[in-house]
């Protein structure tokens, strides 16, 4: 090795050196604690949601939690204070694509709390359909979901939050790479992120710091509550199978403890899974090849269908399939993370 090479890789080294401990001061620098902090979560009732409400109680946070569902909201509730009495948790009704109940509803929360520290924007839903059955409601029910949701809370909580506060917006492997089937489902989360990123840079100088986090497929037991179209209860099928299967989908309780990591050092972006981080990095390298592959992906999904007005819930798109063990998994989820026990045919 000559003289110039040893320089290079000396040089090489000192600098991947130097980058690695700035980053860890500055992590340490920007880490807060969640002690006696107060949480907004919305969609806080139920699956990811409910699971990140319960990281943060451990950690010490009072809870807010938001969703749409009265009965929902009482028993997550009820399943946080069993397991921390001593955590203040108030709830509330509040549909999130709504600007005036947004606005109403953070009213209430800084009256019964007096501040908010943290703002998790979790709230979303899943459609999934061949593009040709996908409406334009179907799209602009994901922006409104998953876009305008956070939006307006955000626009609502930034006001009163101060030095160190934190944004967490639940984004998606769907919002940083385009998946079959998910076209309106990955058009709210791209917005999302792009959102999330540009708020960062700019609430960095007020010492706000917005995660970007964006998970694959989760074991929360929520494949009944999501919407399938085309030929959907075949969709159904390969959607509670794929959410179930644990080398494609990824435990929601590990998610939601590195989602509250990522939190505690105000980290700018957490793409969760092995097979999201691939994804990802297939995609921005060689997007043609990236391209050719979910193109062969959508070949083996089912084909559309005439019919673009129908639609049915998980809960009503079951198979003898999806009810088998191979989606046991997602039925345990389903009765931890108050998702309701998943109805067999």
């Amino acid at each position: 090795m000559n003289a110039f090479s040893k320089k290079l890789l000396t040089g090489l080294g000192i600098s991947i050196g130097s980058a690695f401990l700035y980053s860890k001061i500055r992590d340490n620098l920007r880490y807060i604690s969640f002690q006696g902090k107060v949480v907004l979560i919305s969609g806080g009732s139920r699956g990811l949601g409910l699971l990140l409400a319960q990281e943060f109680a451990s950690a010490g946070a009072s809870i807010a939690i938001l969703a749409r569902d009265k009965d929902e909201l009482r028993r997550a509730q009820n399943i946080i204070q069993s397991k921390h009495p001593k955590t203040l948790v108030h709830t509330y009704e509040c549909d999130c694509t709504q600007s005036f109940h947004v606005q109403e509803t953070v009213s209430k929360v800084l009256q019964d709390f007096g501040g908010i520290d943290v703002l998790v924007n979790n709230a979303g839903i899943i459609s999934s359909m061949p593009i040709q059955n996908a409406t334009e409601e179907d799209f602009a029910e994901s922006l409104a979901t998953h876009f305008w949701g956070p939006y307006y809370l955000i626009q609502a909580v930034v006001p009163h939050m101060t030095r160190g506060s934190r944004i967490v917006n639940i984004s998606s492997i769907g919002g940083l790479v385009p998946i079959p089937h998910l076209a309106a489902y990955c058009t709210g989360k791209f917005a999302l992120t792009g959102y999330s990123r540009s708020l960062r840079n700019e609430l960095m100088k007020d010492g706000i710091y917005v995660c970007t986090i964006c998970p694959s497929l989760m074991r929360t037991g929520s494949v009944d509550h999501a919407k399938f179209k085309g030929q959907a209860r075949k969709e159904y099928t390969i959607f509670s199978l794929t959410a179930s299967l644990p080398l494609i989908s990824q435990s929601a309780e590990r998610s939601a403890r590195k989602i509250i990591k990522a939190a505690h050092f105000g980290q700018a972006e957490l793409v969760i899974s092995l097979n999201a981080k691939l994804a990802q990095l297939l995609d921005s390298h060689f997007p043609g090849l990236f391209s050719d592959i979910m193109s062969l992906a959508n070949y083996l999904l089912p084909g559309p269908t005439d019919n673009l007005d129908m639609s049915l819930e998980g809960k009503d798109a079951h198979t003898f399939i999806s009810d088998s063990i191979l989606t046991q998994s997602s039925h345990s989820a389903a009765l931890r993370n108050n998702e309701g026990q998943i109805r067999h045919t």
